[in-house]
C-alpha cells in the first residue's frame, strides 16, 4: 500500500512539474496578443495629405518645392517655414482632395487606423517618419504627399516621441513626447500583464495539468475523451 502510494504520489509530483513548465509559455504568448492587440486598437495619428494627379514627377517636384520653403537654399531669399504651415499652404493650393484642401490637408486629429478611405494612405499613416514630407504614396485616387503630425503607440517607429511641435524661435521642428500618454501606457501595460497571466492561468491551468496527469499516468482518461 505505501509503494503504491508513492508510486501514485511521484506521479503526481511529475504531472504538476510538466504543467509548471508549459503554463509559463501559454501565459507569455496569451499576454503577447492582448498587449498586441491592444497597441493596433489603439493607435491614432493626426496627419495632413496632398492629392495630386497620377504623375510621379509633378508629386516629387512639389514635395521638394514644400522642403524648400521649410529650408531656402543659401541663395534664397526666401524666410523659412515651419513644416506644418508650408505643407497646410500647399495642400490648400494644390490639393485635388476638396474634402480636406480647405484644411490646409487635415485628414483627421488622432483617428484611429483604418479612418482613412485609401487603404494605402492609411497604412502610410502609421509607417512613416513623423515630422517628415513623405511620398508620393500611390492610391487609386492618385498620388499622395503625407505629414504626420502627431501619432500614439507606435513606439517601435517613433521611439519616446509622440508630436512634432513648433520651436521657440517659430518656423523650426522639435520632436516631443507625451509624459502623461507615457505613464498610462505603462499602467495598462502592467494591467495587461496582470490580467493576461491571471486569464492564462485560469483557461491553460487546468487543460495544462489534466494533459500533464494523464502524461504521468496519474488519470487514465481526460474529461473530453
Amino acid at each position: 500500500m505505501r509503494r503504491r502510494r508513492a508510486s501514485f504520489l511521484g506521479r503526481l509530483v511529475l504531472a504538476s512539474l510538466l504543467a509548471a513548465s508549459l503554463l509559463p509559455t501559454a501565459s507569455g504568448a496569451f499576454i503577447d496578443v492582448i498587449s498586441r492587440d491592444f497597441q493596433a486598437l489603439t493607435r491614432k495619428v493626426t496627419a495632413r495629405h496632398i492629392l495630386l494627379p497620377k504623375s510621379r514627377e509633378v508629386a516629387l517636384a512639389l514635395k521638394q518645392s514644400i522642403r524648400n520653403r521649410v529650408a531656402p537654399p543659401r541663395d534664397s531669399d526666401a524666410e523659412p517655414m515651419y513644416v506644418e504651415d508650408a505643407f497646410a499652404a500647399a495642400a490648400a493650393k494644390y490639393s485635388r482632395d476638396e474634402a480636406t484642401a480647405s484644411d490646409g490637408g487635415l485628414l483627421g486629429t488622432l483617428v484611429p487606423q483604418g479612418y482613412c478611405r485609401a487603404r494605402e494612405l492609411d497604412e502610410a499613416c502609421f509607417q512613416v517618419p513623423l515630422g517628415e514630407i513623405c511620398g508620393p504614396v500611390e492610391s487609386e485616387y492618385g498620388y499622395h504627399l503625407l505629414l504626420v503630425t502627431e501619432r500614439t503607440n507606435c513606439r517601435k517607429l517613433d521611439g519616446p516621441y509622440t508630436k512634432i511641435s513648433r520651436g521657440a524661435d517659430g518656423v523650426s521642428k522639435v520632436l516631443a513626447g507625451n509624459s502623461a500618454q507615457e505613464g498610462r501606457e505603462q499602467m495598462t501595460q502592467v494591467a495587461l500583464q496582470q490580467v493576461g497571466f491571471w486569464i492564462g492561468v485560469s483557461l491553460a491551468g487546468g487543460v495544462v495539468a489534466e494533459i500533464a496527469a494523464k502524461t504521468a499516468h496519474v488519470i487514465e482518461t481526460l474529461p473530453w475523451e
